[in-house]
């Protein structure tokens, strides 16, 4: 599956709200961020509390562009919490963190602008 991040794609199919429901979106509040050197495009390896019922998850994220290091601990991100782990070269990422291309292709990061109890799920 190829997926598309520029703004003038068309929509992707219809779904059923029940599908929506499997995709599993929470908050949490990244507690560290470090260089990943080893990644093909450059990269963070982000760890996030997801609060009490899922935990703390690690995630890989190609963010370096818009994040400096220092400015990532305490932020809140959303992020997929349900798909499995995947394997990002030496690193595994438990989840998929989500954000948009800005003008330039780069991630922004999707948050709640005003702070939410960590693992807090989008509806």
């Amino acid at each position: 599956m190829h997926l598309t991040h520029a703004p003038e794609s068309p929509a992707a199919d219809q779904i059923t709200f029940d599908d929506f429901l499997k995709v599993d979106i929470r908050i949490g509040t990244i507690l560290s961020a470090e260089e990943f050197p080893e990644a093909r495009n450059p990269a963070y390896k982000l760890l996030i509390d997801f609060g009490a019922a899922i935990g703390v998850k690690k995630s890989c994220a190609q963010i370096v562009t818009n994040y400096p290091i220092d400015e990532l601990p305490g932020r809140q991100v959303a992020a997929v919490v349900n798909f499995p782990p995947r394997q990002i070269g030496p690193a595994m990422s438990e989840v998929l963190t989500l954000g948009f291309a800005d003008s330039e292709g780069e991630v922004v990061l999707f948050a709640p602008d005003v702070k939410v109890p960590d693992g807090s799920r989008l509806f």
